[in-house]
Formats: structure tokens, C-alpha cells, sequence
């Protein structure tokens, strides 16, 4: 997912968002989503058609995608983000007082030309391509900045360091997929496309999944 970017995009709109989960027809949708916020919002959704639970509403793949897909396909949300709010205020204060402390200047210059590598890298194809982004060059190109930021900046943030976060998220995705395990079941998973590498390195050590590529089903949204 591009968050906020579908909004704007043309290639990954929430249209083409849409479109894209009626092919995969999920039968469980799991979701960058804390299981402590997801109760309160599908309550709400539930009684208004409308979210204002505000870690949810900030994802307009849900907001526009998930809710009113819900009553349109057979699906059951797991939500699985290991994020907490803490984590996410500290690690903010964190790295807001690492790029400005003169004592840290070498190590901030080499994350920025980390990140500056690794948007070189992603521009190599339209950041907003679909296709693009579910493709292991994707996954490299990313992992340009973020193997420099976890190697930099995990040890002071903690759980809210770049593996320890995923490797969160990754216990309550495993635990779905354990969960489910045998049932012949299809699992639809959307995060921030820069956790896919990540989750995919854990997926294919798995001898119980069957991993789908994306492509053939936005050939078939095309085809339309």
C-alpha cells in the first residue's frame, strides 16, 4: 500500500485499491491495523457507516477500500500492526534530536545518503506503479535506507526500531496464518509497501503457503 498516495495516484488509485481486493476476493483481510484500535472502529463503522477511531481513519485503503468492501465481499479483518502510540511518539522525538545534535552529524549524513541511494534506486520505476512496488527490485531498492536506519537507530528505539517493529507486526501475522493453518483459505495482507520484503523473506521459509503474485490480477483489471 502507498497510503495517502492512492489519493492522488492514478496508477494505484483507491479505485484501482478496489477493484484489486474484489479479484483477490480474500477470505481474511489482515491489516496494518493494532488489534486494540480495530474494535472501536468497526464498532463505529457498524453503527454510522462512518470511522473515527484516528490511527485507523489515517489509512484511506481502509477508510474507502476495507469498510464499504466489507459490505460487498464475504471477508473476516484480522488486524495485526504491532505498532503502539508510545513507540511511534518516541521514535518521532528520537530521530527529531539525532538530526539535530552535532554530536551525531557523521551518522545522520549517512542515513540521508542512504535515503538518497535508496530514492535513486525507486525512481528507477513510477513510485506509484503497482506492478512496480510488488516486485523484489522494489524490495532492494528500499532496503537501501532502511538496512542503514535499523543499523543506526534500532538499539535506541527499541521496539520501535525498523526489525523490531516488523517482527512485531510479523508475530501477529504468523499467529493469524497458524490460526488458519490447513483450511485452504486465501489471506489477503496489506501494509506500507516497505514492509513487504521483509514479510515476503518470512512467508516463502513457510512450507504451508502458497504466495500469489500480484501481476496476474491487475492483468485481469486491465483486461476489463
Amino acid at each position: 500500500m502507498i497510503h495517502a498516495g492512492h489519493e492522488t495516484s492514478e496508477m494505484f488509485s483507491l479505485e484501482v485499491v478496489g477493484d484489486l481486493v474484489r479479484e483477490i476476493d480474500p477470505d481474511y483481510w489482515l491489516t496494518e491495523i493494532p488489534p486494540n484500535r480495530w474494535d472501536r472502529a468497526w464498532t463505529e463503522f457498524q453503527a454510522s457507516g462512518t470511522v473515527e477511531e484516528p490511527r485507523v481513519r489515517r489509512f484511506p485503503e481502509y477508510m474507502d477500500g476495507l469498510f464499504p468492501l466489507s459490505r460487498e465481499l464475504d471477508f473476516e479483518v484480522i488486524p495485526t500492526a504491532g505498532w503502539t502510540e508510545p513507540m511511534s511518539d518516541f521514535r518521532a522525538a528520537y530521530l527529531d534530536a539525532y538530526s539535530r545534535d552535532p554530536a551525531h552529524a557523521e551518522g545522520w549524513a549517512e542515513y540521508q545518503a542512504a535515503a538518497e541511494a535508496s530514492a535513486e534506486a525507486l525512481a528507477a520505476g513510477a513510485a506509484d506503479d503497482p506492478r512496480r512496488i510488488h516486485t523484489d527490485a522494489y524490495d532492494e531498492a528500499y532496503d537501501i535506507r532502511m538496512r542503514t536506519y535499523a543499523r543506526l537507530f534500532d538499539a535506541d528505539l527499541g521496539p520501535g526500531g525498523w526489525g523490531p517493529i516488523n517482527a512485531s507486526h510479523w508475530a501477529n501475522i504468523e499467529r493469524a496464518l497458524d490460526r488458519h493453518r490447513g483450511e485452504r483459505v486465501r489471506f489477503l495482507l496489506t501494509y506500507g509497501a516497505g514492509h513487504k520484503g521483509p514479510f515476503l523473506r518470512e512467508l516463502r521459509a513457510r512450507d504451508d503457503i502458497v504466495l500469489l503474485e500480484v501481476a496476474p490480477f491487475l492483468d485481469r483489471l486491465s483486461a476489463r
